[in-house]
């Protein structure tokens, strides 16, 4: 089970920290990916952190967020920084048993619930 938080308003050019909290063991064996969803968009892949700590990036986000995990803590993070008002979405984390990076919705198992970010003057 995944439990997202972290979401909230803040202006143009602001920082977040989202939260992917997992229970259950094993956590440090699976890769967790970030996607958001705008209003009357399809799903978008952000980012995803394989179980080795290694990162990739969707261009729309590179250099601006950054993934991370604590393993001690069953908690991966989506740092976003410099937001935009076209980053306002809902954001999603999921994650699956794998050793590889996974870029489809589809290829997770696990989702947490949304957490809205919007990003507004």
């Amino acid at each position: 089970q995944l439990q997202a938080s972290g979401g909230g308003l803040v202006q143009p050019g602001g920082s977040l920290r989202l939260s992917c909290a997992a229970s259950g063991p094993n956590f440090d064996y699976h890769a967790v990916g970030w996607f958001r969803q705008a209003p009357g968009k399809q799903r978008e892949w952000l980012s995803c952190i394989n179980s080795a700590g290694s990162a990739h990036y969707a261009d729309s986000v590179k250099g601006r967020f950054t993934i991370s995990r604590d393993n001690a803590k069953n908690t991966a993070y989506l740092h976003m920084s410099n937001l935009r008002p076209g980053d306002t979405a809902v954001y999603y984390c999921a994650a699956k048993r794998s050793s590889v990076y996974l870029y489809d919705r589809s290829d997770y198992d696990y989702w947490g619930q949304e957490t809205l970010v919007t990003v507004s003057s």
